[in-house]
C-alpha cells in the first residue's frame, strides 16, 4: 500500500551530499571566489573578533545602547556563527586552507571564551555579565546559540573538527539544566525564534534526543500563561507594557503556537519559529503541530506575500501588518525573512510549500547578493526610483551571511530522502549520493539548464537494482509537462500525489528519467483587494519573476502598458548577467517627453509601440543603476 503523503517523513540531504553545476553552480563559485572571505574580513572591521578575543582588552560598547535597551552589537556571535557556517559549506566546493584557518582561530577564540559552566555569548561575558538570561524577549541569547550550533554543525560535516561543535554541546547540556519547569529552572525562551530550528539539527547530527526535548520545550512554552516576558520583566525591574512593540506578536507568543491562525509580527522570527515547528512536528509525528503550520501558511501565501515571495512588508517592525497591505516601492521584505521561509518550505514533500520554496528562493532571497558576490540587498521592494542599492554592509549584517550560507547548502534543499523514497523538490545541474533505509546507495545525477531551459533528465548509478520511489515535483505553472522512464513516456497524472510526479520501480544502474517542464511566459495578476497592483500586471517565466530597468528601457518605466494577450516573445541570453535569460516583448509606452509643463490636463497621454526588454527580478540593479518596476500597467 502506498504511503500517503502525510505517512511519509522525510529529511534533507546533507549537503556535502550534493555538487551543482549550472546555475547555483555560478552562485556558489561567487560565494567560494568573494562573499565567505568579505564576510570574515567585514566582520573584523566591524570589531566583532576583538569582541571574542579573551587575549585583548573588551572593546565595550561599540554600537550605542538603543532606547528598546540594547544595541545591535548584541547580536554579533550570530553573525560570526552564520559567516563560519558559510566558510564551512564553501569548502566543499573550493578548498581555502587560508580561510579555513582563519574559521580555526575564530573558533580558538571561543573556546577560550566560553565559561566554567559552558555558557557562551560574547556580549553577556564580557560587556555585561551581569545580564546573563535577564531579558530574554529582547537580547536574543538564545538567537545567537542557535546561529552557532549551526555553525559548529556545518563545520563538523565539512572539515570533521569537533572542537566547535564539543563547545556547543557543552553550552547547550548547560541550558538543558538552565531552563524548564523544574525547580529553580527558568520556564521562557528567545524572543527571536532560531535555537528551535538549530537544536534539531543538533540533534540529528549527535544522535541526542535531549536536544530535540529542548527544542520542543521552547515551542510548547511560548504564549503560554503567566506569560514569561511579562513575568520575566517584572521580575527584572521592568514595566512589562513599556518595550519597542508593545505587542507579544511581534515575536509570535501571544498566543501558544497551536492556537495561531494568523501570521504576525517579525516576518523572520516567524519563519525561523515555523521551520522549527515543522521540525518538531516531523520528529515526534505531532499532528497538532502541523494542522496549526497548515493554517499559518495558507494565511501568509494568500493573503500576506509577493509574488517574489518577500514577506513582511513593514520596516517598522520587519514584519506583518495587514491582509493585501502589499505596497511595492517601500516593501520591506528583508532579504532574511525569504531565507527563513525557504527553510520553512522545505520541509515537504508537498507542491504547496515546494513551489513556495522555490518562487521565494529565486525571488525573494537570491537578490539579497549581487553577481559578483561582494554588495547586499537588506529589504527588497518591487518598485525603485533609481536610489535603491546594493550595499557593504549593515549595523545589523544578517542577511549578508544568511543569503550566502542559503546560497552554499541549496543542494540540501534540492533532494530529500523517506525511507524508500527519494523527492527532487529543485532543479538544478547536479550530482546526488543518497542512501535508503534498505541500505541501497544512489547516485542520481540531473542534467539542466534549469531555469533558463525547460528539460530536465535524471540518471541513476547503482551498484545493484534497487526497489524505491523517485518523486519529482511538477510546478503548478508547468501546464504540458511530460515525463519519460528510458524513452517510453508516462502519464504524468497517474503518478500524481501531492503535486509530485512519483515512480516507484525496480532502478537499474543507467536508468534515465527525462523531465521536461514548459517555460511559457505567464501574466500576473494581484488579487483586487492588494490595491497597489491594481490595473497593473507582473511576468513570471518558469519560477522567476520579471521586471523593467532603466538601463534596457529608459527612464519613466511606470509609463509602459503590457497587452491584454501577450504577444510572442523574444529571449535573449545576457551575458553580463552570468548568462541571464531576458525576454523582449512588444509593449505600447505612454508619451512622457511631449506632455508639456502642465501637471494636469483633461486628455490622456498618447501612446506609441515600444519593444520592452525584461530581465529575472534576481539580478536587478547588477548593471547601471536606474528605475526599476515589476508591477507595470495592464492594457484595459
Amino acid at each position: 500500500m502506498t504511503k500517503t503523503v502525510k505517512d511519509r517523513q522525510f529529511r534533507p540531504v546533507a549537503v556535502p551530499d550534493v555538487e551543482l553545476g549550472g546555475f547555483w553552480g555560478k552562485w556558489q563559485d561567487a560565494v567560494c571566489r568573494s562573499t565567505a572571505e568579505t564576510l570574515l574580513d567585514r566582520c573584523v572591521e566591524a570589531g566583532m573578533i576583538k569582541a571574542i578575543d579573551v587575549s585583548q582588552p573588551s572593546p565595550g560598547i561599540v554600537i550605542p545602547i538603543q532606547p528598546w535597551g540594547g544595541t545591535t552589537q548584541m547580536f554579533w556571535d550570530s553573525d560570526l556563527g552564520k559567516s563560519i557556517e558559510t566558510i564551512a559549506y564553501s569548502l566543499y566546493r573550493r578548498p581555502n586552507p587560508e580561510l579555513e584557518a582563519r574559521a580555526d582561530r575564530i573558533i580558538d577564540m571561543y573556546e577560550k571564551l566560553q565559561d566554567q559552566d559552558g555558557y557562551l555569548n560574547a556580549w553577556f561575558q564580557r560587556v555585561q555579565p551581569d545580564r546573563r538570561w535577564t531579558n530574554l524577549r529582547d537580547h536574543h541569547e538564545l538567537y545567537c546559540a542557535g546561529h552557532l550550533i549551526e555553525a559548529a554543525v556545518a563545520y563538523y560535516q565539512a572539515t570533521g573538527k569537533r572542537k566547535l561543535l564539543d563547545i556547543m554541546c557543552r553550552f547547550t547540556d548547560y541550558m538543558i539544566t538552565v531552563f524548564g519547569r523544574g525547580e529553580g529552572q527558568i520556564p521562557g525562551y528567545c524572543g527571536h525564534e532560531e535555537i528551535e530550528l538549530a537544536l534539531v539539527k543538533l540533534a540529528r547530527v549527535t544522535g541526542e534526543k535531549k536536544y530535540l526535548d529542548l527544542s520542543k520545550f521552547f515551542i510548547d512554552e511560548r504564549g503560554t500563561e503567566p506569560h514569561f516576558f511579562t513575568e520575566e520583566a517584572r521580575r527584572d525591574g521592568r514595566d512589562p507594557e513599556s518595550f519597542i512593540q508593545r505587542t507579544y506578536e511581534y515575536g509570535q507568543a501571544h498566543q501558544p503556537v497551536r492556537e495561531q491562525t494568523k501570521v504576525v509580527g517579525h516576518a523572520v522570527r516567524a519563519m525561523y519559529l515555523y521551520s522549527g515547528m515543522a521540525d518538531i512536528a516531523t520528529e515526534y509525528r505531532d499532528d497538532s503541530l502541523t494542522a496549526a503550520l497548515e493554517t499559518l501558511w495558507d494565511d501568509l501565501t494568500t493573503k500576506q506575500m509577493y509574488i517574489t515571495g518577500g514577506i513582511g512588508p513593514a520596516a517598522s517592525n520587519e514584519g506583518f501588518t495587514s491582509y493585501y497591505d502589499l505596497p511595492n516601492d517601500t516593501a520591506y521584505a528583508e532579504t532574511c525573512a525569504s531565507v527563513g521561509l525557504v527553510f520553512w518550505a522545505s520541509r515537504g514533500p508537498d507542491r504547496r510549500y515546494a513551489d513556495i520554496m522555490e518562487q521565494a528562493l529565486y525571488n525573494g532571497a537570491l537578490p539579497g547578493l549581487s553577481i559578483d558576490g561582494r554588495t547586499f540587498f537588506y529589504d527588497n521592494p518591487l518598485e525603485s526610483t533609481g536610489r535603491h542599492h546594493r550595499w557593504k554592509w549593515h549595523h545589523c549584517p544578517c542577511c549578508p551571511p544568511n543569503i550566502a550560507r542559503l546560497v552554499t547548502s541549496i543542494g540540501s534543499y534540492m533532494y530529500a530522502v523517506a525511507e524508500d523514497e527519494i523527492a527532487v523538490h529543485l532543479y538544478g545541474e547536479s550530482t546526488a549520493r543518497l542512501k535508503l533505509a534498505s541500505g541501497a546507495e544512489v547516485e542520481l545525477r540531473q542534467e539542466t539548464n534549469y531555469p533558463w531551459e525547460g528539460a530536465i533528465a535524471f540518471t541513476t548509478k547503482l551498484d545493484r537494482p534497487a526497489k524505491f520511489a523517485l518523486s519529482l515535483r511538477i510546478p503548478e505553472w508547468a501546464a504540458g509537462a511530460t515525463l519519460s522512464v528510458n524513452g517510453t513516456m508516462l502519464d504524468l497524472s497517474a503518478h500524481l500525489t501531492g503535486g509530485y510526479a512519483r515512480i516507484e520501480r525496480e532502478w537499474s544502474d543507467g536508468d534515465r528519467v527525462a523531465l521536461y517542464l514548459p517555460l511559457a511566459l505567464r501574466p500576473q495578476y494581484a488579487n483586487p483587494k492588494v490595491r497597489q497592483d491594481v490595473g497593473r500586471v507582473a511576468l513570471m517565466r518558469g519560477p522567476l519573476v520579471y521586471c523593467v530597468e532603466a538601463t534596457d528601457n529608459g527612464e519613466d518605466l511606470n509609463a509602459i502598458a503590457l497587452p491584454r494577450e501577450l504577444p510572442p516573445a523574444e529571449t535573449v541570453v545576457l551575458d553580463d548577467l552570468n548568462g541571464a535569460v531576458a525576454i523582449d516583448i512588444s509593449v505600447e509606452r505612454e508619451e512622457t517627453e511631449d506632455w508639456g509643463k502642465a501637471l494636469y490636463r483633461q486628455t490622456r497621454p498618447e501612446r506609441r509601440p515600444h519593444k520592452a526588454r525584461f530581465v529575472p527580478y534576481h539580478l536587478w540593479d547588477n548593471r547601471a543603476p536606474g528605475e526599476m518596476l515589476v508591477w507595470v500597467q495592464a492594457d484595459k
